[in-house]
């Protein structure tokens, strides 16, 4: 996953190919077995495999060395401007709301009134809802803590909380607008922005089905790993928390980002392009690194002052929020360097050219194109606008419903493969303690599976418009 687009659309940008095609396909194949030895064989730092594995691939793809560089640490840069502080933020908040109790009266209340075989079901539904308005990356920052203390509290294996969780958040990202691949694709392409969200809700509903509450008793046989040692908690330790927030406050607090970056969403909407100072202002809070400070800030009072904290308590909780996630921004920052040099050195491009010119059905094309770029680049943006821009002139005379089933072709085929190209892959191996094997069989294989069902649900609707 990746946030370009973060505070505005992203647009198309033509790129030339530094080398001929099958020079650039060998450099991506030779970068990515490079990271992978490393990090399995050597047991290098996955930040210095991915910044390694970035240089190899750019200099045997034809650019200089020098230029390598810029183009990763410019991919870095933007990955940290990004996603970096996003992870800041929800780090801070997240370790709040587990010292406070707050987590421990969500979780207590979830657990109190779910059963074991219904848990992943409704944490499959708290994922999509958290997910309609709000980044990937967002919304797992802010449901870290719970799927950690769930299956914490719950007795089930972390595989059971995290996939459905996880499947809910990114069929949304990849299907649904207001995220910034498909609205942009629906710009491209000249898609009915409503028709495509009723039809993309449709289709994201069976893929979050059978890549969370179904694939997550699989996941779990094939991933057996401990819960992580993370948003440990008062009563986890065997501490009885005198006083702790309401359950009523916390859920505002945890849903007060979303309100704020729906609003935003309505907002463009229903008045797009508006300089209204009011829609000024909800854009402004509904910017997703915005809306996280202000719940953070929130989170100071009602979290910590529900839970009798001080300014001493409030400060500590802060700075240890911290330490432990610097290794994770390390290695998320060098996955959007490794996939900028893909980006810049033309492979993407490339790819989808040669698929382009293959006389496929239009939907199944739509997702083969967008899906190969994303398994070359990382990047579900880069693969929704490139695949976009490529297929508009095929657009012409297509009623509304093809339309806007073409953006959603187009937005499964941009979840499909999560590998160590992209920086949500390292998020979802450092946040619950994998190995990329067990990444691959966990994350990867969910991802692939909301992208098949999604292209499958969008074939069925095809067949009845």
């Amino acid at each position: 996953m990746d946030l370009s687009g973060l505070l505005s659309l992203p647009t198309a940008v033509e790129v030339t190919p530094v080398g001929p095609p099958w020079q650039l396909l060998t450099a991506a194949v030779i970068g990515i077995a490079i990271i992978v030895v490393l990090i399995t064989w050597l047991k290098v730092h996955p930040f210095l495999a991915l910044m390694l594995g970035a240089i190899a691939t750019g200099i045997i793809a034809g650019f200089e060395p020098g230029k390598t560089i810029v183009s990763f640490t410019t991919g870095f840069g933007t990955t940290m401007g990004g996603v970096g502080i996003l992870i800041a933020l929800g780090a801070i908040y997240g370790k709040l709301l587990a010292d406070s109790g707050g987590a421990d009266r969500i979780v207590d209340t979830l657990v109190a009134r779910a059963t074991p075989r219904s848990l992943p079901w409704i944490m499959g539904f708290i994922g999509a809802i958290i997910g309609l308005p709000m980044f990937f990356e967002v919304g797992l920052v802010l449901l870290v803590p719970v799927i950690i203390l769930v299956a914490r509290r719950s007795g089930l294996p972390l595989m059971k909380i995290a996939i459905p969780t996880l499947a809910g958040l990114s069929a949304m990202h990849g299907l649904v607008p207001p995220h910034p691949g498909p609205l942009a694709a629906i710009d491209i392409l000249g898609a009915n922005l409503g028709l495509t969200l009723a039809l993309g809700v449709l289709v994201a509903i069976p893929a979050v089905i059978v890549a969370g509450p179904l694939f997550s008793g699989l996941a779990a046989r094939w991933v057996r790993v401990p819960v992580p040692d993370l948003f440990v908690t008062a009563e986890d330790e065997g501490e009885q928390q005198t006083r702790r927030p309401s359950f009523a406050a916390t859920l505002a607090s945890i849903l007060l980002p979303v309100v704020l970056m729906l609003a935003r969403a309505i907002a463009d909407i229903v008045a797009p392009g508006s300089t209204a100072p009011a829609k000024a202002v909800i854009d402004f809070l509904g910017t997703p690194a915005v809306a996280l400070l202000i719940a953070v800030i929130v989170g100071f009072f009602v979290l910590g002052g529900g839970a009798g904290f001080g300014r001493a308590e409030i400060a500590k909780s802060v700075g240890s929020s911290l330490g432990p996630i610097a290794g994770i921004l390390l290695i998320v920052g060098a996955g959007g360097g490794f996939k900028q040099v893909l980006v810049d050195t033309g492979i993407g491009d490339v790819i989808a050219n040669l698929i382009a010119e293959s006389g496929l059905s239009i939907l199944f094309l739509a997702w083969l194109v967008a899906a190969v770029i994303r398994v070359a680049t990382g990047s579900a943006t880069v693969a929704t606008i490139t695949a976009a821009g490529i297929l508009q002139p095929l657009t012409e005379g297509l009623d509304p419903a093809m339309s806007a089933l073409l953006v959603l072709a187009i937005g499964s085929g941009s979840v499909f493969l999560s590998h160590v190209n992209d920086a949500g892959f390292w998020l979802i191996k450092e946040y619950f303690g994998l190995s990329i094997p067990q990444t691959l069989k966990s994350w990867t294989v969910l991802e692939c599976l909301i992208s098949v069902v999604g292209l499958l649900g969008v074939l069925v609707i095809g067949v009845f418009v």
